[in-house]
C-alpha cells in the first residue's frame, strides 16, 4: 500500500479532508483505516482562523478521527516564529481570529488589538469579518517598526461555492500600505513543516495536499514525499505543467489511494497507458483508469520539461482522454 513505510500523514484540510461543512468522498473511511494501521494522522492547515480544538471538533462532526493535539496550524507556526524573535511577554498585535490569538498566548506573548499598545510584532491570519479598522492598526504598528509576520501566503481559500480570497490576498493591504513584506509561516515556507515535525515526532512523514504551490512545494522544500489529491484546487493541467519544485511524488484522485498499491510509473507508462511526445505535442495511447493516464502523462511531461515547465498547449491534447 502507498502508506507503507510512512509513520505520519501530514494532511492538509481544505480540499483534502473536507470542503466547508462536508467531508470529501472517501476521506473518512480512508483515514480511519490508516489510523488502524498505526499511522499517525496530523492535520496541518494554513487556515489560522480557528483553534486546534475547534478544528478537531469540526473533523469529529464529519466522522474523522481527531483530537486537538492532532491539529497543527499556521497560527501555531507563526506564533513560534514571533516568540523566537521577541522578548517573552511582548505585546503582539493580532490581525486575525481566535486561533491566532490563542497561539500567541500559548507562546507566552500578549495579544493586543491597537497600535497604541506599542506592539513589537504584527501577526496576520485569515478570519471571517476581518475589519478595515484592524488592518489599519496593523499598518500603523508596522510603520512604527513592528515585526510583520503572516500566517500563510495562500491567495485563495477553497469552498463549496468556489475559491474565495485567502490570507495571501489580505496581507497585501498592510504590505502595500507600508512597503514592508511579511515573514510567512505557513506552507510552502519551512516554519509550518518544522512545527508539524516538532509536534508529531515524525521520522518519515508523507505530506498530503490539494495545492501545488503550498502543500507540494512545502514537501519539496522540506525534502519529504508528497501526495497530491485532485479533490481541491489543483487540476490535471496544473500537474502536467508543474515546475520541478511543485511536482508531487504521487498523484491520486482522493485519499482512498493511501490504502492501495501505487502503480509503477516508468518512461511515460502507467497501467494500460503510454505517453510520448510527437512533433512537440504530448500524446497518450492505451486505456485504463483516468488517474493512471494522468500519471503516465505527468511522467512524460516532466521528463520532457526537465528543469522547466511543459507548455499548456503542448499537453492539453491528453486532457480529453483523462477527463
Amino acid at each position: 500500500m502507498l502508506i507503507d513505510g510512512y509513520d505520519t500523514l501530514l494532511l492538509d484540510l481544505d480540499g483534502v479532508v473536507y470542503l466547508g461543512h462536508h467531508a470529501v468522498p472517501h476521506a473518512v473511511e480512508s483515514l480511519e483505516e490508516a489510523r488502524g494501521r498505526d499511522v499517525r494522522l496530523a492535520y496541518v492547515t494554513n487556515n489560522a482562523s480557528r483553534t486546534p480544538a475547534a478544528t478537531a471538533a469540526h473533523l469529529r462532526e464529519l466522522g474523522v478521527p481527531a483530537k486537538g493535539e492532532d491539529v497543527v496550524t499556521s497560527a501555531q507556526a507563526a506564533a513560534r516564529l514571533v516568540a523566537e524573535r521577541v522578548p517573552p511577554g511582548s505585546n503582539v498585535l493580532v490581525v486575525g481570529g481566535s486561533g491566532l490569538r490563542l497561539a500567541i498566548r500559548d507562546q507566552g506573548l500578549r495579544p493586543v488589538t491597537t497600535a497604541d499598545d506599542a506592539p513589537v510584532a504584527v501577526v496576520q491570519g485569515i478570519a471571517p469579518g476581518l475589519s478595515y479598522g484592524l488592518l489599519a492598526e496593523g499598518a500603523l504598528a508596522v510603520r512604527h517598526g513592528a515585526l510583520f509576520v503572516a500566517a500563510n501566503r495562500d491567495s485563495t481559500l477553497p469552498t463549496r461555492r468556489g475559491e474565495l480570497p485567502g490570507n495571501g490576498a489580505m496581507v497585501r493591504v498592510i504590505a502595500t500600505a507600508t512597503g514592508v513584506e511579511p515573514v510567512f509561516a505557513g506552507k510552502p515556507d519551512p516554519p509550518l513543516h518544522r512545527e508539524s515535525v516538532l509536534r508529531t515526532g515524525a521520522k518519515r512523514p508523507l505530506v498530503v495536499g490539494d495545492r501545488l504551490d503550498t502543500d507540494i512545494e512545502g514537501a519539496v522544500n522540506a525534502g519529504v514525499d508528497g501526495l497530491l489529491v485532485l479533490t481541491g484546487v489543483a487540476t490535471p493541467l496544473d500537474v502536467l505543467t508543474a515546475s520541478p519544485r511543485q511536482r508531487p511524488t504521487y498523484v491520486a484522485e482522493d485519499l482512498s489511494a493511501l490504502l492501495q498499491p501505487y502503480p509503477e510509473v516508468r518512461q511515460g507508462a502507467c497501467g494500460g497507458w503510454r505517453a510520448r511526445w510527437v512533433d512537440g505535442v504530448l500524446t497518450l495511447e492505451g486505456e485504463g483508469s483516468r488517474i493512471d493516464g494522468l500519471r503516465a502523462a505527468c511522467d512524460a511531461a516532466w521528463t520532457h520539461a526537465g528543469e522547466g515547465q511543459a507548455e499548456e498547449d503542448a499537453v492539453k491534447p491528453v486532457l480529453d482522454q483523462i477527463g
